[in-house]
């Protein structure tokens, strides 16, 4: 952040995924055997989208893996032949992706950074210095400032370089299950409890954990913020991007609401006809200009 006093949501967003990792790790959600077997594998939206941004394969490249958690995606690609710094703003994180680097003998091809995003080009001055940047599931929601984020992701990239972008769909952090729900052919379809253009960070106190149901966090006050799609994707555009593909999906990899069935791909999806979008992904090209 650049600044000598952290702000109040950093500090509470990152005791929050501080105290995730060890819940995490040991969770049945993020399975970690195929990787430990050398078979890592992304969800099935990356799988059948990332050939078009690596359509000559992974060796060589160099990625960029923002927020990477524990760095499991970051070393499925890893794996892939690429050459991978990760970043993230929890130290715990870090730590679990480096000793996981070394047990599976990828510490040549992956590094890993413990800093905020917004400090990202000062902690690791490299600019236009990889062939990727990545990030998926769970990222700008943490963030105030997408315009910035965007920023920084074309300072990283070469020209010609590509964006990898998915998350949650926007018109679904409109709902939550906490709002009530109306039944819709049978099934309780989530009311909303927020506004789609609503500026300000939403103060949370949430216990509960998407990876472990039974889990209970003592950090559950988080700060997150909802970002419309339309201004997401013309920050990238006057970041310096262009748009190749932007596309809509019916599910994600969590259980974004209680009503949500698990098919065996292993997303997340709404019983019967699709209402709205649940997740979201870009690809796009830093412009040469």
């Amino acid at each position: 952040m650049g600044a000598d006093v952290e702000p109040e949501w950093v500090a509470l967003n990152r005791a929050h995924w501080d105290e995730k990792v060890p819940v995490h790790l040991g969770s049945e959600f993020y399975d970690l055997a195929p990787l430990r077997r050398g078979e890592g594998r992304l969800y099935s939206i990356e799988e059948a989208e990332l050939p078009r941004i690596a359509p000559d394969g992974w060796a060589g490249l160099r990625v960029l893996h923002l927020q990477c958690h524990f760095g499991a995606d970051s070393l499925v690609l890893a794996q892939r032949g690429a050459e991978v710094v990760g970043i993230d703003f929890s130290m715990p994180a870090i730590r679990a992706a480096r000793e996981l680097a070394t047990e599976l003998g990828l510490d040549e091809r992956t590094r890993f950074v413990c800093a905020d995003l917004y400090d990202a080009r000062h902690r690791l001055p490299d600019p236009e210095g990889f062939d990727v940047v990545y990030t998926t599931w769970g990222t700008i929601g943490w963030l105030p400032d997408t315009a910035e984020w965007a920023r920084i992701v074309a300072w990283f990239l070469k020209p010609g370089g590509r964006l990898y972008f998915a998350d949650g769909h926007p018109t679904a952090f409109v709902f939550d299950d906490a709002a009530g729900s109306v039944p819709i052919d049978g099934a309780p379809f989530p009311l909303p409890a927020y506004g789609y253009f609503h500026e300000e960070g939403l103060s949370l106190d949430e216990g509960g954990d998407y990876a472990d149901p039974d889990a209970t966090l003592a950090n559950s006050r988080t700060v997150e913020w909802l970002h419309p799609l339309g201004r997401t994707v013309t920050d990238l555009i006057e970041a310096g991007l262009a748009i190749d593909f932007l596309h809509e999906h019916d599910a994600v990899p969590w259980r974004i609401f209680s009503v949500c069935e698990r098919d065996e791909s292993g997303m997340w999806r709404m019983p019967g006809e699709s209402m709205i979008p649940l997740g979201m992904s870009l690809g796009a090209t830093r412009r040469a200009d």
